[in-house]
């Protein structure tokens, strides 16, 4: 078949796809296998130290496993990765390529020291590395509240991932994408009619008076607003006092008055999201549980498993999506005829500007600046910092980095393919997260494709358990080890460290669940931020701890610091428009500022190196003593 005459029936592929039953078989076996996975590794652990087995997997890892399950892998691997590819094009190629060396640079700069000190110092955690290699229980704690800042704001934007990847799974949900264009707030005819006879009770003169909950110019106000969405609160009360000030009986009305009508509009206009909310417990009680069992080591395993149905997935698309496009060519030019056929722009940098506003996706400074995000992102992460720790031996660490070159190569070279074919057959997709779905249905329509498609659309629900699964270990270990072990009850008991454990991967479950019952918006945004601002405030001081004796904790403090603050303050003045819009990389409202269009990250990590080289020279060394403990091996030492 021809990718025109794949074309001719565009509009109702994009109109009628929807999950399936077999989409949501699949997700009922990702579920349980990784339910049994959680109980293996629970088994795995049993007669050795708590601590060790259940944050650290008794430094077990090998090859395969460290390699597997230290991909950063998540929702946005399915859906918001593939939805720039197909929007912008072959420009986003160069924008993985810097991910794809992660392996390469994470591991060989840092691996083998970082495992090293690891095992010199009996650490558990990454705060405990810190701790110990410069003496300071102040310098372990700062580290640990850093890494449950970034660590947190992390997975509670991965959590609401999993729920919508659940609701999408749903057979008729009418999803089919980790979208935040579904919006929060929406007044529909029927709404707005049920506010029209609504009555409220006020006192006049003593006496209980009934009178319209909305007198009618302002429900004219209101009524101007049907069938309109908007993402937040903000948007809401904008165009509401839009409505308002254009009716002179209305324009006027006191603060008070005008406070009571955004009330009663906002609870009118809220969407109740049934399916999202099942998702999210779903979800929750899911990663909770399978990691409540066995901890760091059913992470570790439900990763691979998931790791692998991922490859597989993957592979079986790209092979149906080539065929049924006609091949590579004819994909590629298919697409230009889709978008650009004057100048090809989809084959070009800076990327195919969809809107026509003049936005640059790929220009040269962010094309230097992803081999900045992905690479250092990889080896300033403290839950890639612990796979490290917990791995077998330096020769493990070898053979994995060649392993996950070569996954990683398996999974987004063929998902770029994948979406340049999407964008061959499907011209204008409304939501361009939609993509690998939409191709995932439009190519297995034939007998038993049900199951197939739900191998790969269940595929985004595994990514992101595993990182969830991750960093529900990472902030429990920083929460038990770091704070109430280290400060609350050195004394703590096996058992006592064990409920506390339980205690705080629930609590952490629950909180997630609550802060996404408002789900937390620019869902992407809040990812890069976090994997960036780990990097420029971790990355810096891991390089210093590892390979320079002279670093001091004045200087591991000052570069973790300025790296954050340089971070924050480049996305505060960003986000607020300071120096205008710049048309830069993806349109989202919580954006940075690109200081000579190089991403924040680059700014981050060379203020980091400043601070941390300066003020180290400037202040006294650390013992020497010590230094050869670390360095030199002349003493080993164990952290209590």
């Amino acid at each position: 078949m021809s990718a025109l005459s794949i074309l001719s029936v565009t509009p109702l592929i994009a109109q009628t796809n929807r999950a399936g039953i077999g989409t949501l078989v699949m997700l009922v076996l990702f579920i349980l296998g990784s339910m049994w996975i959680g109980l293996l590794a629970n088994r795995a652990t049993q007669g050795t130290s708590f601590l060790k087995g259940f944050f650290l997997g008794n430094r077990g890892l090998g090859a395969w496993a460290l390699a597997l399950t230290a991909t950063v892998q998540s929702g946005g691997t399915f859906m918001g990765f593939p939805s720039l590819v197909y929007a912008h094009g072959w420009a986003v190629a160069l924008w993985i390529a810097g991910y794809m060396v992660v392996p390469i640079t994470g591991f060989g700069i840092l691996g083998k020291r970082l495992a090293q000190l690891s095992r010199r110092t009996g650490a558990i955690t990454v705060p405990d590395i810190f701790r110990a290699r410069f003496a300071s229980p102040t310098l372990g704690l700062f580290a640990s509240l850093l890494i449950l800042f970034y660590m947190t704001a992390m997975m509670v934007a991965q959590f609401k991932a999993g729920a919508l990847v659940m609701k999408n799974a749903w057979p008729g949900s009418g999803s089919l994408a980790l979208s935040e264009d579904e919006p929060a707030f929406k007044l529909s005819k029927e709404r707005i009619d049920a506010l029209e006879k609504e009555k409220r009770v006020q006192k006049v003169d003593g006496r209980d008076v009934e009178s319209p909950v909305l007198a009618p110019p302002i429900l004219g106000a209101v009524r101007s607003l049907e069938g309109q969405g908007f993402r937040s609160e903000n948007e809401l009360y904008s165009a509401l006092a839009t409505g308002l000030s254009a009716n002179p009986e209305t324009k006027s009305l006191p603060p008070k008055e005008v406070s009571r009508i955004r009330k009663v509009v906002k609870v009118a206009a809220k969407q109740l999201d049934l399916l999202y909310f099942v998702g999210l417990v779903i979800f929750t009680v899911t990663v909770v549980g399978y990691t409540l069992m066995g901890g760091f080591l059913a992470a570790v395993w439900t990763d691979l498993f998931q790791s692998i149905m991922m490859w597989v997935g993957v592979l079986l698309l790209l092979f149906l999506a080539l065929w049924h496009v006609g091949g590579m060519e004819q994909a590629t030019l298919q697409a230009i005829q889709n978008t650009d056929p004057v100048n090809g722009s989809y084959v070009f940098g800076p990327g195919y500007d969809s809107s026509g506003s003049g936005r640059e996706f790929m220009p040269i400074g962010l094309a230097c600046s992803v081999f900045f995000i992905w690479v250092f992102s990889g080896v300033g992460s403290p839950a890639g910092m612990v796979r490290i720790m917990a791995s077998e031996s330096t020769a493990v660490i070898r053979r994995s980095i060649y392993l996950l070159s070569f996954y990683n190569a398996c999974i987004y070279i063929p998902l770029i393919i994948i979406c340049i074919c999407g964008r061959a057959m499907i011209k204008d997709l409304a939501v361009s997260d939609e993509i690998i779905p939409q191709v995932t249905l439009a190519v297995t329509n034939f007998p038993g494709g049900s199951i197939v498609a739900g191998l790969i659309l269940a595929a985004p629900f595994g990514a992101v358990m595993a990182t969830v699964s991750s960093y529900l270990v990472v902030i429990s270990s920083g929460l038990v080890r770091d704070v109430y072990q280290r400060f609350v009850n050195p004394r703590a008991s096996q058992n006592q460290l064990r409920t506390m454990s339980y205690a705080a991967m629930i609590f952490v479950g629950a909180l997630a669940i609550a802060l996404n019952i408002e789900p937390v918006a620019y869902l992407q945004a809040i990812v890069v931020f976090s994997g960036t601002g780990a990097a420029a405030t971790f990355c810096v001081p891991a390089l210093m701890l590892c390979y320079w004796r002279r670093a001091t904790v004045a200087g591991m403090i000052s570069a973790m610091l300025a790296g954050a603050g340089t971070l924050l303050c480049m996305y505060v003045v960003g986000t607020l428009r300071i120096y205008g819009d710049q048309k830069i990389g993806v349109a989202t409202d919580f954006t940075p500022y690109y200081l000579f269009g190089l991403e924040p990250i680059v700014w981050g990590l060379l203020v980091s190196l400043i601070a941390g080289v300066g003020i180290s020279l400037l202040t006294n060394p650390p013992p020497e003593e010590l230094l050869c403990e670390l360095f030199d091996g002349d003493k080993p030492t164990v952290a209590a």
